[in-house]
């Protein structure tokens, strides 16, 4: 009949599996027993001898893919279904969410509005991740004071200063189910180390680090 594929059809035709069948000879044997035959043109191979298969491959994975992608569109095919199926790699990584990956609670680098840069700039070293986060009393995210706020505001205002007085305000964030990759495109597009992940009330819960996004393997 047609070699190795007779068992697959016959697999088919017992346990009433549809069948499609991708040839270019609509009346082969294949073609016949399918219940849907997808008709490729014949064309030449582009092997010089005409006969390595190149063409009619590149044709058929044309084809594939295809059907790939109107499949995706047609069940609703999501980001989050794909990281299901593929959890691993660099597609995978990118996948993951924020909150999968951020550092949180007394890992976070906080302090409040009022508190003294000498207490700045020992938050910062203790915790390694370039900055503070700066808070109001409410808890809702102020501010960041990063090491080049420091550096350039303590020459102009002197060591009295808080950090109210040298920090950036309503600094750039993300929320905790936000992917991996949506991420790293920020910290990218910002020239940033470091991106304060806050809630619906904008109270900081995480704080994720370039070095935790390559570690991952996103980039």
């Amino acid at each position: 009949m047609f070699g190795e594929l007779a068992a697959i059809v016959a697999h088919t035709r017992r346990f009433r599996v549809g069948l499609v069948a991708i040839t270019a000879n609509g009346d082969s044997a294949l073609g016949r027993e399918a219940d849907v035959t997808l008709l490729l043109p014949k064309a030449e191979e582009a092997c010089p001898n005409g006969l390595a298969p190149t063409t009619s491959t590149t044709m058929q994975m044309a084809l594939g893919d295809a059907l790939a992608v109107a499949l995706l569109e047609a069940r609703g095919f999501s980001r989050q279904d794909f990281f299901v199926y593929h959890p691993g790699g660099k597609l995978g990584a990118q996948l993951k969410t924020v909150a999968s990956i951020m550092h949180r609670e007394a890992a976070l680098p906080l302090c409040g509005l009022d508190a003294a840069i000498a207490d700045v700039v020992v938050l910062i070293s203790e915790k390694g991740f370039g900055c503070a986060i700066v808070v109001d009393a409410e808890g809702v995210l102020a501010g960041v004071v990063t090491d080049g706020d420091l550096r350039r505001k303590l020459m102009r205002g002197g060591p009295a200063q808080r950090a109210r007085d040298v920090m950036s305000a309503n600094p750039r964030r993300i929320t905790p189910d936000a992917l991996a990759g949506e991420a790293l495109e920020m910290v990218n597009r910002l020239r940033i180390t470091a991106l304060i992940v806050a809630d619906s009330d904008q109270r900081p819960v995480g704080l994720v680090h370039v070095h935790d996004l390559l570690s991952l393997g996103v980039a």
